[in-house]
């Protein structure tokens, strides 16, 4: 049977490491009796993202059902990108009840909304919520601008003057497009933590929206699937920083894929990252890496110095290549001093 319903888009936000694909992968493992699909974007040549969620593919959610685009923001690609694969996920024999969009770290939302307005979709699909993630640890730390204070300073100095970074802006233009804000890696945070991460949120806000903490993605789908927001309508109460611009640049960013051998020495490769982080201001690294001797593929995610890793899939037919996305600043990653950081 065909209906005219329009099926209901997640679009899923938030800065680099916030947790998007963590809880992209609850929501498939607890789908509250939804059939999903997922359109997944990256900032750079090299998709991790995409790979880890069709691993967690199943009946609720085929791996078909998982596509992927990457090397290119969605909103800045709506023709050539966003739209074919939005008809190619409404087109499936069995239609999705519900479509999750995890835009990449850098993305920001707001010109994507406006995408749902193209004729060839409108009519089809509707948002029905933009949910932002926001590490609490991490804000309550300040850290989505590179020194806060010095901002602020200078700010003082002159308040005709912009000073905001280009990562503050991605932060606050996720925050200002939200119905609901998740508070992810609520238990390093802690209590303090949660509440002064909560005050810079809300003093970012243009609008009063629920924020709940998480952890690990845990989330149950029916507080964020359904709330039926139609924000691609309610568009002038999620207002950006780049309203009355045409598009937006991604040249503030840069991203480099280095290829590894196999790794005999987890911890020395962890150490290396770190030191690129603290050296190089990389923003993000994650990849997957052939570990000597082992048959299933390591799962490296970096954001700041912590490093987190676990093996994930057996290698089984594929290649066991190693690779490993770097992001950060335009100006600041070095693909040279990568390599040679990475002991290339």
């Amino acid at each position: 049977m065909t209906t005219l319903a329009k099926v209901p888009v997640t679009v899923v936000t938030g800065f680099l490491g916030s947790g998007k694909t963590t809880l992209i992968k609850h929501l498939l493992a607890n789908p509250n009796g939804k059939k999903l699909a997922v359109l997944v974007n990256e900032f750079g040549s090299e998709g991790v993202d995409g790979d880890i969620l069709k691993s967690c593919a199943d009946a609720n959610c085929p791996a078909e059902n998982i596509v992927e685009l990457a090397n290119g923001c969605i909103c800045c690609t709506v023709a050539d990108d966003f739209i074919p694969a939005m008809e190619q996920l409404l087109s499936r024999r069995v239609r999705p009840d519900h479509i999750l969009i995890e835009t990449s770290g850098l993305a920001l939302p707001k010109p994507l909304l406006k995408a749902f307005d193209w004729p060839e979709i409108r009519s089809r699909i509707t948002v029905d919520g933009v949910i932002a993630l926001a590490d609490a640890e991490a804000v309550a730390a300040g850290r989505f601008a590179p020194d806060p204070a010095a901002v602020e300073a200078q700010r003082v100095r002159d308040e005709n003057l912009d000073h905001e970074t280009p990562l503050s802006e991605v932060f606050e233009d996720q925050i200002a497009c939200a119905d609901i804000v998740l508070l992810t890696k609520a238990d390093l945070a802690g209590a303090a933590g949660l509440e002064t991460a909560k005050a810079v949120i809300s003093a970012e806000m243009p609008r009063r929206v629920p924020m709940l903490p998480i952890v690990d993605g845990a989330v149950d789908a029916r507080v964020i699937l359904g709330l039926g927001a139609a924000a691609e309508d309610d568009l002038a109460a999620r207002p950006s920083h780049h309203d009355g611009e045409d598009d937006h640049e991604h040249d503030d960013f840069a991203s480099v894929v280095i290829d590894l051998p196999e790794v005999s020495d987890i911890d020395a490769l962890v150490a290396s990252v770190q030191q690129l982080v603290r050296e190089q201001n990389v923003l993000r690294a994650k990849g997957y890496i052939a570990v000597s001797g082992k048959p299933m593929r390591l799962l490296l995610q970096a954001v700041g110095e912590r490093v987190r890793h676990q093996y994930d899939t057996p290698w089984g037919t594929k290649a066991r290549q190693s690779k490993l996305v770097v992001i950060g600043e335009q100006g600041d990653i070095d693909e040279a001093a990568i390599r040679t950081g990475l002991g290339l």
